[in-house]
């Protein structure tokens, strides 16, 4: 593919509280983007942070940002590194790619998605281990949970969906 410059439109969400760090971190987040190799930031608006509905203290904010991307990696990259709730590419309006590029980017996706998936299976590892220790040193706070989970799968789902009771059966009269 040639290097022709990428432009696209996305719009990153924050929830939070109070709503000043809201607004504040949309800024850092659309600051650290336009400080991303081959990504620069055209224009961004930041809204106001507005109230979580059936919640106490929550705010959501979010920022409508237009960029201007050096390769389809950087807009790849942004998926991935800032997980926009929206992206658009407007220009160009189609891309054609090599075999070679394609792989190159297939690639480096993969190589993200590997490391994702490391870090979950290390936190679920420490998680794990965590438990194990807590239990040692406190059993008696696992004693309560315990008696109330479900020891198997179909208890489990049991538990969840409650069955719908069966109509009355209607008595016959008797003649």
């Amino acid at each position: 593919m040639e290097k022709e410059k990428l432009q696209a439109q996305i719009i990153l969400e924050i929830l939070g509280r109070p709503p000043e760090h809201v607004t504040e971190a949309l800024k850092l987040l659309v600051k650290n983007l336009g400080a991303e190799k081959g990504v620069r930031v055209i224009s961004s608006k930041i809204h106001k942070p507005k109230p979580v509905e059936n919640t106490k203290d929550l705010f959501t904010a979010f920022a409508d940002v237009m960029l201007e991307l050096d390769a389809l990696e950087n807009y790849f990259g942004i998926l991935f590194g800032y997980m926009p709730s929206h992206i658009e590419l407007i220009e160009p309006q189609s891309v054609t790619l090599t075999n070679f590029y394609l792989n190159d980017l297939a690639n480096k996706l993969i190589s993200r998605l590997h490391s994702y998936d490391a870090i979950v299976k290390k936190v679920s590892v420490d998680r794990e281990l965590l438990l194990s220790k807590l239990k040692e040193i406190a059993p008696h706070l696992f004693q309560k949970m315990e008696s109330q989970e479900p020891k198997t799968l179909k208890q489990a789902i049991s538990k969840s969906v409650k069955p719908k009771k069966k109509p009355a059966a209607k008595k016959k009269k008797k003649k």
